[in-house]
């Protein structure tokens, strides 16, 4: 039986596997970055959450989970000033109708508030495994593949166990 080497380190595998570990960097970058630009922004607005939330009371609205909290808090008090009853089950001359219709407006922004949150941060773990995967294929990239044969028996070469 004889040794032979085959696919010394191959330079397309770990030149792919350099622009996946760029491309997880870019994408760390760009999650945090949405992630610290909708919390600024939602700052600016200078929202703090009410003392009758469930959480984080008196708080200044900056993190998803504030957001959430005061987007509650908001349906109670619309709930308690509509009687129990949404802006779509008041009559149309209801005076509580238009507060009901604004908190309905708050409640979608801050609401928008956490999906972009959580789009900065599925943005970030994306990020995270390419920089994992491009590592690993940087590290498979670099293994030579050596194949046993037998001498006079002509064999494919498998391919490399993951």
């Amino acid at each position: 039986m004889s040794t032979t080497a085959v696919g010394d380190k191959s330079g397309t595998v770990r030149v792919l596997a350099l622009l996946t570990i760029i491309a997880g960097v870019v994408y760390i970058i760009l999650g945090a970055v949405t992630w610290g630009a909708v919390s600024s922004n939602l700052a600016a607005e200078k929202i703090t959450v009410s003392d009758d939330a469930s959480a984080f009371q008196g708080q200044l609205v900056d993190t998803p989970w504030e957001a959430w909290v005061q987007a509650d808090i908001i349906n109670t008090h619309a709930l308690k000033a509509s009687g129990g009853k949404t802006y779509a089950e008041l009559p149309q001359d209801d005076p509580t109708r238009s507060t009901v219709m604004t908190a309905s407006f708050l409640r979608a922004s801050l609401f928008t508030s956490v999906v972009a949150f959580g789009v900065g941060l599925l943005v970030v773990g994306t990020g995270i495994v390419l920089v994992l995967i491009g590592w690993a294929l940087r590290a498979i990239g670099g293994k030579k593949v050596v194949v046993e044969t037998t001498p006079g028996v002509t064999e494919a070469a498998p391919a490399p166990a993951a």
